[in-house]
């Protein structure tokens, strides 16, 4: 009989991505997530085996954990039209913690460097990219309204910047509207 699992997996990805947001991805060690868990190199070694499968791992959990806020966003707006794009436009009233900011940076730079970490992002988009036109039928303001959003998103997640409460909530109203419309 094999080893009992005794170490939870959200204490060891919590614990990498305190070590990313302090260190970077690229810095990243096996040891220095043992040591931020209170735990030894093995059980991580045992669990992800390698720092890349362990980054994977990382990149999984939020591609999971963004779609659960946002799926339980758009629950509000299960009957009318869009429900999705209008679920992600209210998921984004709340701005990014700082806290993720960083980890989300530094994920976004092995991101880039890595094809196979990219997969599981390309995916996801594919699928809600998918959703969005299923629900817009032939309407382009939706589809448009989804690429605005998910540009203010991307520029204030990699921090290139941010805007005032005030210009963040006019920006997503304009969203909204965009999303409402059908453009030219």
């Amino acid at each position: 009989m094999g080893r009992k699992k005794s170490i939870d997996q959200n204490r060891i990805l919590n614990a990498a991505e305190a070590v990313v947001a302090r260190v970077g991805a690229t810095r990243l060690t096996l040891e220095g997530v043992a040591q931020e868990a209170g735990i030894s190199k093995g059980s991580v070694v045992y669990d992800y085996g390698t720092k890349q499968a362990l980054i994977e791992a990382m990149v999984q959990r939020a591609v999971i954990r963004d779609n659960a806020f946002n799926e339980a966003a758009a629950e509000p707006f299960a009957a009318s039209d869009n429900a999705t794009l209008k679920g992600r436009i209210s998921a984004a009233s709340q701005p990014f913690p700082d806290a993720f900011r960083a980890v989300a940076l530094n994920i976004c730079a092995a991101l880039a460097q890595d094809h196979s970490l990219r997969s599981a992002i390309q995916k996801n988009q594919t699928a809600v990219i998918d959703r969005i036109r299923e629900e817009a039928g032939t309407a382009r303001g939706p589809m448009l309204a989804y690429l605005a959003l998910e540009g203010l998103k991307l520029l204030e997640t990699l921090d290139y910047h941010q805007w005032s409460d005030s210009e963040r909530a006019a920006l997503l109203d304009d969203i909204r509207q965009l999303a409402s419309g059908s453009p030219g």
